[in-house]
């Protein structure tokens, strides 16, 4: 009888045993281990938390009563490496980048100035750009001139302007910067966007472009070279900066801009590491247009700002484009308009 009650006995309590260990839950080995260390660590050295900071930086999810993506990730490490990315070589080689455009765009202006209509001008107008085309190029200018140097002070203001104006002055700077950054970035998408519907048809590839790009468009020596409506120099930049650059930069901002639609925070880093990187290329090939529209090409400027040419500056840098409009293959457009300065060279 005693067997008897010491068997049933020691059935009971297995079973008990068995019902308990089925309703926990599994232990998961790694946490095990790192909970075997930490005690260990504690044991040692009491105040030495290690053990639970390198959980904390393995970027495991943990448990949080905050809803959202990621919101159990408390250190994400792979930030580290954006950080050293974006501080390190995108900065350094991103900033050498841009000096070396200046550089250039300087040493071009120092071997030809500004460049001159060789003949003499005729009085005679002829259209270039439409209102509607004037206006939509100014407001890419203007909010791209913006975006640029707010994002160069966010780039590189804390190690170039704030050991020079304080803290004080660079805090409200920057500020500023940030702020103008994001409300004037989706502008300058929009402003692209219709820019480009404006412009595509002008800056596809035509007959005389490669000749204009082997020849340098006459740039360094000083020939004549005939091209369309826009050359083969501005339809690249057209294509490159516009087309691509502008996609770029435009795209990974909204994605910067507007971290509500569920990004995790390693697609945040990705599109702003891309977003430098197209910045900073764009912005190095503006100086040259820029340059080329302002002081270094006479006649660009007010062609952009009245809409007309003289027919002498028609006929030397856009010859295929003037010859058309002088055959009636394209319209003049109304050719009345106020009278061209000449500016001596």
């Amino acid at each position: 009888m005693r067997r008897i009650i010491t068997r049933a006995g020691a059935a009971l309590l297995a079973s008990v045993w068995l019902a308990a260990a089925a309703q926990s839950p599994a232990v998961n080995p790694q946490e095990a281990d790192l909970a075997k260390a930490q005690a260990a660590q504690q044991q040692s050295q009491p105040l030495n938390n290690q053990p639970v900071w390198k959980e904390v930086r393995s970027g495991m999810q943990q448990y949080t009563s905050l809803p959202g993506r990621e919101t159990g990730v408390l250190i994400q490490p792979e930030g580290q490496t954006w950080r050293a990315l974006r501080n390190g070589q995108v900065s350094v080689y991103g900033g050498w980048l841009l000096l070396a455009a200046v550089l250039v765009v300087a040493g071009f202006y120092w071997y030809r100035g500004t460049i001159p209509v060789r003949g003499t001008l005729t009085g005679r107008k002829i259209r270039r750009f439409t209102t509607a085309q004037r206006v939509i190029h100014w407001a890419v200018a203007v909010t791209f001139v913006i975006l640029a140097f707010s994002g160069l002070v966010i780039l590189f203001g804390k190690n170039i302007l704030l050991p020079l104006i304080g803290y004080t002055l660079f805090s409200w700077l920057a500020v500023l910067s940030k702020n103008l950054h994001n409300f004037v970035g989706p502008v300058f998408l929009v402003c692209s966007i219709l820019m480009f519907v404006m412009y595509v048809r002008d800056n596809l590839p035509q007959k005389g472009d490669l000749h204009w790009l082997m020849k340098g468009g006459g740039m360094i020596s000083r020939e004549h070279v005939p091209s369309h409506k826009f050359n083969a120099g501005e339809k690249a930049w057209f294509w490159i900066g516009i087309g691509v650059l502008g996609l770029v930069v435009g795209v990974s901002g909204l994605v910067l801009n507007f971290p509500n639609f569920d990004q995790t925070r390693a697609t945040m880093q990705i599109a702003n590491i891309v977003h430098l990187i197209g910045a900073v290329v764009f912005i190095s090939m503006s100086f040259g247009h820029i340059y080329l529209g302002t002081i270094g090409m006479g006649g660009a400027y007010e062609a952009m700002t009245t809409g007309y040419v003289d027919e002498a500056w028609a006929k030397e840098h856009h010859e295929y484009w003037y010859n058309d409009i002088k055959a009636g293959r394209i319209p003049a457009g109304d050719e009345a308009g106020p009278p061209m300065q000449h500016r001596p060279a």
